[in-house]
């Protein structure tokens, strides 16, 4: 097998002469002037966030025209699925805080309870669209929202409400439950009981990680829950005191 050498000066010149020729006198003449407002050249647009440069140029195809109102059968056009991803990009959600009871120092084997502040952590929508023409669009709407949040107190001397360190979504879309008067040593239903205290002058670092399940929709009735959870992270410092009575 024999072929041409792409770094070729005369080989780049023929192959600029036969594109120069498909869209000023071949297939599509003049650029399809006489059918300005009946479609549209479709072309490949590399993903800039795409970090790896051979994926990211991959396509190679020249500009071609498209009907207004279809979609070009071809590997790769957009498409819903292509668009939930890009709208699942663009999503921003807020940083991870938690609310403690507590509020400044916790004390040793009095619970701390947990929870997140229910009108900061609420579903998310980016919705992602192409104009076909004709009046005619595509298009996909993601949507994530909290699902769990996962505690790690900072320390091996500490208890986890509940055990597992997994607090859930409630029905009402909250997760934990602020502190509530009278409640005492009751284990909260999200929160951390620290067992010794912090020394020097230190701290123990709180760590919140919230995890938002995300689901699609697109004008075509397709959608689901293909898409991969986010997980985003939040730390506090927490000090830890000891309270000593002498009768």
């Amino acid at each position: 097998m024999t072929g041409r050498d792409p770094n070729n000066r005369y080989l780049k010149e023929e192959v600029d002469r036969d594109i120069r020729h498909l869209y000023s006198e071949g297939e599509y003449d003049n650029y399809n002037l006489d059918k300005q407002g009946e479609g549209k050249f479709w072309a490949a647009v590399p993903n800039p966030d795409e970090e790896d440069a051979a994926k990211r140029e991959s396509c190679t195809r020249l500009p071609f025209w498209v009907k207004n109102g279809e979609r070009p059968d071809v590997e790769n056009a957009i498409s819903p699925e292509i668009l939930s991803k890009l709208a699942y990009a663009r999503i921003t959600v807020p940083e991870t805080r938690v609310k403690l009871n507590p509020d400044g120092k916790q004390t040793v084997n009095l619970p701390t309870w947990v929870w997140l502040d229910k009108g900061r952590y609420k579903p998310l929508s980016v919705k992602a669209s192409v104009d076909l023409g004709g009046g005619e669009e595509i298009w996909a709407r993601t949507t994530v929202e909290p699902d769990s949040l996962r505690l790690s107190p900072g320390t091996e001397n500490a208890t986890l409400h509940p055990s597992s360190g997994e607090c859930g979504i409630k029905d009402d879309g909250s997760i934990g439950s602020p502190y509530k008067k009278g409640s005492g040593k009751k284990a909260p239903p999200c929160g951390v009981t620290y067992r010794k205290a912090t020394q020097g002058g230190g701290s123990y670092t709180l760590r919140s990680t919230l995890t938002w399940k995300a689901a699609w929709e697109s004008s075509e009735g397709g959608g689901g829950n293909d898409l991969p959870n986010g997980e985003f992270g939040g730390e506090q410092d927490v000090t830890v005191q000891e309270i000593q009575a002498v009768n």
